[in-house]
């Protein structure tokens, strides 16, 4: 039996057992050590804990060592952890997913540990094993951490040691080893000589045409990036007869892959290669048999049109896109209609009037409510597109039907980009077209459709100025500070002080102040303590005299409420005035209120006046 010595004998006899640990066949099982010579060796005893971790029947404490394993390759010295600790893990059969999956990543970062970049390969063979792995999260890892590894490997090491682990994945009897394999390709491929290039562009090709499913897809995920590392005369050969094969595969699980595949292949062929190669392909994958295929193709089909050119695009791809936004199922409408703005884009604005308006108007008023809600959430866009008169008489109405769809979700997707058709159309045609139906939805029964347009009343007020605000929108103000929903009065009061920095502190102490200060005697405690938060908001924006003259009176009257919370509310707003206010007005207004409320029955109210006073202690000091 051989042992581990974690330290360096002592050169003087001593009594004690030597700290060691045997690595017969189980390199983590510990010899007993001795108190007395743990003690000298204090530092090192954490680690043989970690290590005999590795084997412990509990899990957590099995990833809590694999998590420290570069502390462990730190104690054992980089040769040690070449010869002992990497073997060990090779033959680690544990059968936890999540500790496979630590392990796997923390092999990435390993080279350090092993010696550096000339013994990378050591790294190999425990990323091997756990590529063959059932659980499909752990051998992803492991690719990755392979890849890494892979980058950083000399040539001569990559072809001795690199591409021949690719050739046992790829020929392994389990599918699993040869998905694996196919992530791999493209670290090795740009390093081999010839005959090995030659030898993986064939192993590639045969994984795209393997029984298994699950491997072809694997090799259609990849392709992209393989096809990046191949020479131009072999992309226009090799790999586009993998990709046509993979385009025609019976499963439409790999199909759907390939359409990822004509957008990275399509920006590594001239443009009339891609005319002549992708293009097709993209349209008979836009009638395809499965819809997942379609889907995806509408997905994709803006960086479709990028690789293949603006001049194809109008002439092929618009049909297809029409198709597309026609489709009979919804999904695939979906995700056509999320797009519409991008392929606007690269299309002139008679082309997009004459063969994309008339489907938006059709998607506009669409049977699935989630078609409806994509459309909005991009149809704002469309206008600096097409243009202020387009936009005018073709989107405003599409506008205005979307704003009172039934479901909130497309009414709240419109109202949020609503400043990109005041870019195109004006303030003066947005407020007699639109703004009516924003008014209606200040009111709306969903409170978050509320809460978007107390959000937008800013930027809205700032639009259209004061004397526009004043009166279309400046009693809703006031409404949702009374709102059911928190939600709802929170944004209110916050709306109330924005609106008052865009308007001035004049605007405000003639339109809001007056306004939100009568709204302190409602009844409801909870309105009650909404002002007070909109008041110490609004005072800072406000100034000192104000302050003092007008809110500080309204909180001091609020301290006299038979509700505790209304109470200690009142603490925290005072604690909040008193950067703002002069010290004369602290000491002899705001102190003994506080004073007082350190005195209440309750404790809660008792806490935040002592915690407010010690802040104007704090201010008087400092004075």
């Amino acid at each position: 039996m051989k042992s581990i010595l974690l330290t360096d004998p002592p050169s003087h006899p001593i009594e004690e057992e030597t700290f060691s640990l045997s690595i017969s066949n189980e390199f983590c099982n510990c010899n007993k050590i001795s108190s007395k010579m743990a003690t000298i060796d204090e530092p090192l005893y954490p680690i043989a804990v970690l290590i005999d971790e590795l084997k412990n029947e509990d899990i957590q404490l099995r990833l809590n060592s694999i998590r420290r394993l570069s502390t462990i390759a730190r104690a054992l010295g980089e040769e040690r952890t070449r010869k002992e600790l990497i073997p060990f893990l090779s033959e680690n059969n544990d059968d936890d997913d999540e500790v496979l999956l630590a392990m796997a990543d923390e092999l990435g970062v390993f080279i350090p540990y092993v010696g550096g970049f000339e013994y990378a390969n050591v790294l190999l063979p425990p990323l091997e094993t756990l590529c063959t792995v059932e659980e499909t999260c752990v051998r992803d890892k492991s690719v990755v951490s392979l890849c890494k590894i892979g980058t950083q490997m000399r040539e001569q090491d990559l072809v001795d040691h690199f591409i021949p682990l690719i050739k046992r994945l790829a020929a392994g009897e389990w599918f699993t080893a040869r998905v694996s394999s196919c992530g791999l390709f493209h670290i090795a491929y740009p390093s081999a000589p010839e005959t090995f290039k030659t030898e993986l562009r064939a192993i590639y090709s045969q994984l795209c045409q393997d029984d298994m499913p699950m491997v072809r897809r694997s090799a259609a995920t990849n392709l992209g990036k393989f096809a990046a590392t191949v020479e131009p005369v072999h992309l226009k050969t090799d790999i586009m007869s993998i990709f046509e094969d993979l385009t025609q595969d019976d499963q439409d699980s790999v199909r759907l892959l390939a359409v990822e595949g004509c957008a990275a292949l399509g920006k590594l062929l001239e443009p009339q290669d891609c005319v002549a190669h992708i293009l097709p392909v993209i349209v008979n994958f836009s009638q395809d048999k499965s819809w997942r295929v379609r889907y995806m193709v509408a997905n994709q089909l803006y960086e479709l049109c990028e690789a293949v050119g603006p001049e194809p695009t109008r002439s092929d791809l618009v049909p297809a896109y029409v198709r597309l936004l026609r489709d009979n199922e919804a999904e695939v409408r979906i995700a056509a209609a999320g797009k519409v703005t991008k392929f606007c884009r690269i299309l002139n604005p008679e082309l997009a009037i004459q063969h994309i308006l008339p489907c938006v108007k059709e998607l506009s008023t669409d049977s699935s409510q989630h078609v409806r809600s994509a459309l909005a959430s991009v149809i704002m866009g469309m206008a600096p597109v097409l243009g202020k008169d387009a936009t005018i008489e073709q989107l405003l109405p599409i506008f205005l039907s979307l704003l009172k769809d039934e479901f909130p979700d497309v009414r709240l997707n419109i109202i949020s980009k609503l400043d990109q058709v005041n870019q195109v159309i004006g303030i003066d045609l947005l407020s007699q077209s639109l703004l009516p139906a924003i008014v209606e939805l200040a009111e709306d029964r969903h409170w978050r459709v509320r809460l978007a347009i107390i959000e937008y009343i800013p930027l809205l007020a700032s639009q259209l100025g004061v004397g526009f605000f004043d009166d279309k929108l400046g009693a809703l103000c006031m409404q949702w500070l009374k709102d059911k929903v928190y939600s709802i009065r929170d944004a209110a009061a916050n709306n109330v002080k924005r609106l008052a920095e865009e308007f001035g502190p004049d605007w405000a102490m003639q339109h809001i102040v007056p306004q939100v200060l009568d709204l302190i005697n409602n009844p409801h405690y909870l309105y009650r303590m909404t002002i007070l938060h909109a008041v110490s908001l609004l005072a800072p924006v406000m100034g000192s005299e104000i302050t003092c003259s007008q809110i500080l009176p309204i909180v001091i009257n609020a301290s006299k409420d038979r509700v505790p919370n209304i109470k200690f509310n009142v603490a925290k707003v005072l604690q909040s005035l008193i950067p703002i206010v002069d010290q004369s007005v602290v000491e002899k207004t705001i102190r003994p209120c506080l004073v007082e409320l350190s005195e209440d029955p309750d404790v809660d109210v008792r806490f935040f006046a002592t915690q407010a006073l010690q802040s104007t202690d704090q201010v008087m000091m400092s004075s």
